[in-house]
């Protein structure tokens, strides 16, 4: 797996932990981490949570050799 790939694994982890917490408790915490979910900070990371999902769809097609 190249870098590029466990990376944005560990962001889809990271992301799967915030939706949990959010579904479980009403806890978001990216926001609470940046200040608000109007934050760029925060806005950078959901985007780059969600373009880590994006790039985690390749591991559906790919074929262990």
């Amino acid at each position: 797996m190249d870098t590029i790939k466990k990376i944005a694994l560990v962001l889809v982890i990271i992301g799967a932990i915030n939706w949990l917490l959010v579904g479980l408790f009403e806890f978001d915490l990216v926001a609470t981490i940046f200040g608000s979910s109007t934050n760029i900070i925060a806005k950078i990371i959901y985007i780059l949570i969600g373009v880590s999902g994006l790039i985690s769809i390749t591991a559906l097609f790919n074929e262990k050799k």
